[in-house]
């Protein structure tokens, strides 16, 4: 792993108050997903404060927790883990506006992957298009999870832009175990709930893009993903 360089860069003058809003929003009854409930239930929701989603101000910072959080993994890949980017703003987003950020942020953070000599994680693809895409940092996939304030799914809505980093092996492990589908089926049973209806844009990995889900806005076959993997050119 290359030499942090976190200590150069500040932490987020709120990055406190974001951690225990999260912690209290994942905390909340009706919230759907119950890795993540799991994860701040064990004290493995870390929580990254930052200037602006639209911004490319921390992704130094960023990307430098990105590695030593896949490096923890590998050393030890207990389930359960997610590193949230929470961001201070902008708040009024509409939700193309969110997703073009989003894969802004992803865009940048994957640029100084491959700046900082990083392989891409051969379990998965760099091609968005890919059924088997994720991205990844530090060589260990992730999938992303976005919220704003104004996502159309209720399970995506909170205060602040956010990206939520969750290790694609810990999917790997609950396939292994035989506990991913009754998980899955859980967290869909407990969004249509909250939104009353099934979200139609989840698929399972290996059947479409997953990069389709990342921004939680719902698009349509013609959509195409705007990331482009440089470590190649």
């Amino acid at each position: 792993m290359p030499e942090s360089v976190s200590t150069l860069f500040a932490a987020h003058p709120a990055q406190d108050g974001f951690q225990t809003m999260l912690s209290a929003h994942v905390d909340a009854a009706d919230f759907p997903c119950v890795g993540a409930k799991a994860a701040a239930a064990r004290g493995a929701l870390e929580v990254v404060g930052a200037r602006a989603i639209d911004s490319a101000w921390d992704d130094v910072r960023i990307h430098d927790r990105l590695l030593g959080w896949a490096h923890a993994y590998r050393a030890d890949p207990a389930l359960f883990r997610s590193l949230a980017v929470v961001f201070e703003g902008p708040g009024d987003l509409t939700e193309a506006l969110f997703e073009q950020a989003l894969w802004a942020r992803a865009q940048s953070l994957s640029d100084k992957d491959v700046w900082r000599g990083q392989d891409y994680d051969p379990r998965v693809s760099h091609d968005p298009q890919d059924t088997h895409f994720s991205l990844s940092f530090g060589g260990e996939a992730f999938f992303v999870v976005g919220l704003h304030p104004h996502a159309s799914r209720p399970a995506r809505r909170f205060r602040h832009p956010t990206m939520v980093f969750n290790l694609h092996d810990q999917f790997e492990q609950l396939r292994a175990a035989g506990k991913y589908e009754s998980m899955r089926e859980k967290i869909m049973v407990r969004d249509e709930a909250i939104a009353g209806d099934r979200n139609p844009m989840l698929a399972r990995h290996g059947e479409a893009s997953e990069a389709r889900q990342y921004s939680g806005r719902m698009v349509d076959a013609a959509w195409r993903c705007p990331f482009r993997y440089s470590g190649d050119e």
